[in-house]
């Protein structure tokens, strides 16, 4: 049995993990000869099904975890699909590079991200992952292998990345990474009363922030609808931070052992114990309350720390007990933007079923086929999984998604449990989709790349 990330969608798989590019050739070409579809798997990070097939095969690739080549001359590392963030950061960063684009975890894939295309908390400055790729190497499913670039079938570029895994498999990337002056961020803190107060800080800090990040208490209610804090960040360099140069040093990284005494292990059990409506409004109450105490402070933060807060507490996610939570991802463009998020915080109180966690972000449109991106705002939510499971959820997640869609915007299919296909048509247009239809049939025919959500919002169908 597999699952998404957040637990609440999960599936009986076939599975494989092939640990080098010849195994995962010939796996493919098994699953062929037995009629049987791919779903390509990473880390399985993706909060929902992108990484599920009921009825194929699933091949994990995470064995397909070596470095090939780092040039610390020029920035531009070569991995396999399975190298993880923290591989490449703990590669790197000792010659004063850090990747470009990270997601809110270490764990992942290079190969999930760039299916997922992710993005971080400077994609309003650096874009999305895809942006610094300069080439892969696909494998397809009549057992090619070919290499893809901007400027080298640059449609299937453009499509393989933000295509979940729907072409073929990544078995090599080349990645350009960004030079970084040391090893800390000087890291500033803002407290806002309201959603308006805290885009107005958002947009006051984008000119000279490096990343820049907001958390919402999606439990506040009237005048204070939107309230939460802003973490903005910039490079330091030596004036700012003269122990920098220290910090490049992987092991200076190192997330601690313990929080607030506790071993980090155990932290997801207490967690658990106030993983529940009035605990979680106790909590964030309490976290805004001492962010306006904390209003203005400056820092230094290492990487690590500042990049990856999914990371402090393992198995954080089985707090939210066995029925777990999905996750949605709202993006919506910066005109409609402050009335749209308004709607999306008060459709949880309507439903009685506000998330738990609500993360702000400012992006710019990317030039991939299925991108998320667009000149706008996101808005990520954590949905706990009731006791009527993803069906009790449908008055809320059935709200975002009109909100979303009525406003212009998007969604990312790797924070997506509950999608139709008729709303992905609206959200992409039939355009986009017809023309990664296309790219789908020239290079996999027969549809033997699939999954679950591929499915669930018809970028492809059941019946090849």
């Amino acid at each position: 049995m597999l699952d998404g990330f957040g637990r609440g969608v999960h599936a009986a798989c076939r599975y494989l993990a092939p640990r080098t590019t010849d195994e995962l050739a010939a796996a493919i070409a098994a699953a062929a000869e037995a009629d049987l579809p791919v779903t390509l798997r990473g880390a399985g990070r993706s909060y929902g099904d992108a990484a599920l097939g009921r009825r194929g095969l699933v091949v994990d690739t995470t064995g397909l975890d070596r470095i090939l080549a780092w040039d610390p001359a020029t920035g531009v590392v070569d991995a396999e699909p399975g190298v993880t963030i923290e591989q490449l950061w703990r590669e790197t960063l000792a010659d004063g590079y850090w990747p470009k684009v990270v997601p809110g975890t270490m764990r992942p894939t290079l190969g999930g991200c760039l299916a997922a295309n992710v993005h971080g908390k400077n994609q309003f400055r650096v874009g999305t992952i895809g942006e610094h790729v300069l080439g892969f190497e696909l494998l397809t499913a009549d057992g090619a292998r070919r290499w893809c670039s901007p400027t080298e079938d640059p449609e299937l570029f453009h499509a393989t990345i933000g295509g979940f895994g729907l072409l073929g498999a990544i078995t090599r990337i080349r990645l350009r990474l960004g030079r970084v002056p040391g090893g800390r961020l000087q890291v500033t803190a803002t407290s806002a009363p309201s959603l308006d107060a805290l885009m107005d800080a958002f947009e006051a800090a984008l000119p000279s922030a490096d990343y820049a990040v907001g958390w919402i208490d999606a439990f506040a209610r009237g005048g204070g609808l939107g309230r939460g804090e802003l973490h903005t960040a910039r490079y330091a360099d030596a004036t700012v931070d003269p122990d920098g140069a220290a910090w490049l040093d992987p092991a200076r990284q190192d997330l601690p052992s313990t929080i607030l005494g506790v071993p980090r292990a155990v932290v997801w059990r207490l967690l658990r114990l106030g993983t529940h409506r009035p605990g979680t409004f106790a909590v964030n109450t309490a976290k805004y309350l001492a962010a306006r105490m904390a209003d203005g402070k400056e820092y230094l933060q290492g990487h690590v720390a500042f990049a990856f807060l999914l990371d402090y507490v393992p198995n954080w996610r089985l707090a939210y007990g066995p029925r777990g939570f999905i996750q949605v991802q709202v993006f919506v463009p910066h005109a409609a933007a402050r009335a749209a998020l308004r709607e999306v915080l008060a459709a949880g109180h309507a439903t009685a079923r506000e998330p738990y966690l609500a993360v702000l972000k400012r992006h710019r449109p990317d030039p991939f086929l299925l991108t998320h991106g667009l000149d706008g705002w996101s808005l990520a939510l954590d949905c706990p999984v009731p006791d009527g499971g993803l069906a009790a959820l449908r008055p809320l997640t059935d709200r975002l998604t009109a909100i979303t869609l009525d406003a212009g915007g998007r969604f990312y299919f790797a924070k997506d449990a509950m999608l139709a296909p008729a709303d992905v048509a609206q959200a992409w247009g039939r355009a986009r989709l017809d023309a990664f239809a296309a790219v789908r049939r020239r290079v996999d025919p027969a549809g033997r790349f699939t999954s679950d959500l591929a499915e669930r919002v018809g970028l492809v169908t059941s019946a090849r």
